[in-house]
Formats: C-alpha cells, structure tokens, sequence
C-alpha cells in the first residue's frame, strides 16, 4: 500500500512509523526543511519538502498513485485544501484529515474527506464511554465516520435470552446483520429467537451506539 501523509508533526512522525513498520510505501510531506532532514534520517522516509497544498508538491509526492492520503498538519485550512487536492486532482482512493477543531469536522467532511477525525473528539468519546461501552466493540466505521458496525456479546443474566429480535426496542437507523452463536453464524430476521452468550453485529449511527448498548446489554433483576 501506498501512502501520503502531508505534516511531519508528532502525529505524522508517529504514524509514518506505524506505516513504515508495517512494509507499507511512505512518502511525507513537510514544510519546515528541520523537520524534514530529522524524519528522512530517524525513519529513512522519503521526505518532499514544501507547501502540501501546492499541487507541485503533492505531485511530487506521487500522490497520483497513492492508496491514501493523510492530511495531519496543525491547520485544518490546509488539510481541507491538501485533502481536496488529493481527491479531485490525484484521484486518491482515500482521503483521511485530522480535525484540530471539532467544530470544523463535518465541513472536512463533506468537502473532501473520506475520514476526519478530532483527537479532541476522540479522547472526549473515550472518556464519556469508557464504562459504558466496555462491553461493545466498534469494529468499522461507516458513512465518513457517521455510523460503525458494532459488536458485543449477550451477557449470561440477559434479559433478551428467549426473545425475539422483533419484540426487542433498538434504536432508530440500527440494523442486526448477524449473530454468531457457538459455530453457527446467523443471519437473523424477526422471528430469530436470542440467546445469553450470542455475539450481535449490528449497524447504527454513533450517536445512537449508547442506546443499542442498553437495548442489548439490558439484565434480569
């Protein structure tokens, strides 16, 4: 895999690295010549110094043939322009731009991004779920990161164990793909009966992944 990141920040530093470690082709794109002489040795990446949001220098970094471009810097401005660049003129497969502002993350959104994301937005999340989504794993994120496939295992106490899917209140937008029980994978329908200890695949929207966590995770008292 081919991949562009644009910012040689901690955060560019540090995924580059993860890339690298992971026999993928990395090309980094900087501003600052410093940063840029530091990346190239500690990491033995190849290194385009200049303005990403300049097409000669996303050119320059073959980002026509690139699997994914990262936009990483610290101005969201620039990661929008560099991300639209990247997809309009280079064809990049996929676009993924931090958002230093949360506020700014639906705009990256819909202007050009496949996937932002906000460190922000993430630690905030991780915090707020850190008890309560313990038991729910996000396996994939859908839509631009506005929806995730989830899963999670009934518990053994369920008070779901003997219901049928139709009779059981999930949020709106959410949809049951599946439930593994034992060896056998289902795909279920209304009339699928639930089990304590079966694994449920479902697709829901992130704000909703709380209230299908309470709907699946309800025990007997």
């Amino acid at each position: 895999m081919r991949i562009v990141i644009m910012g040689g920040g901690k955060l560019g530093y540090n995924v580059a690295r993860n890339m690298l470690d992971r026999k993928y082709q990395v090309r980094l794109i900087e501003k600052e010549y410093a940063k840029c002489v530091k990346i190239a040795n500690d990491l033995g990446v190849e290194v385009i110094c200049g303005d990403g949001t300049e097409i000669a220098i996303l050119e320059g970094a073959a980002t026509k043939e690139a699997d994914t471009f990262i936009a990483v810097t610290g101005s969201d401005q620039d990661n929008l322009v560099a991300a639209q660049l990247a997809k309009m003129e280079f064809g990049a497969k996929k676009v993924i731009v931090r958002a230093n502002n949360p506020r700014n993350l639906e705009v990256l959104r819909t202007m050009g991004a496949d996937i932002a994301v906000s460190s922000t937005e993430i630690i905030t999340n991780m915090i707020e779920q850190e008890v309560d989504m313990a038991e729910m794993h996000l396996l994939a994120t859908l839509n631009k990161g506005r929806a995730g496939i989830c899963t999670m295992v009934l518990p053994k106490d369920t008070s779901l164990h003997g219901i049928r899917l139709m009779d059981v209140t999930l949020p709106e937008n959410t949809l049951i793909v599946s439930v593994l029980r034992g060896d056998q994978m289902m795909i279920p329908n209304g009339r699928t009966v639930l089990h304590s200890g079966d694994q449920v695949v479902a697709v829901c929207e992130n704000k909703d992944q709380k209230k299908l966590l309470h709907a699946l995770g309800e025990r007997l008292h």
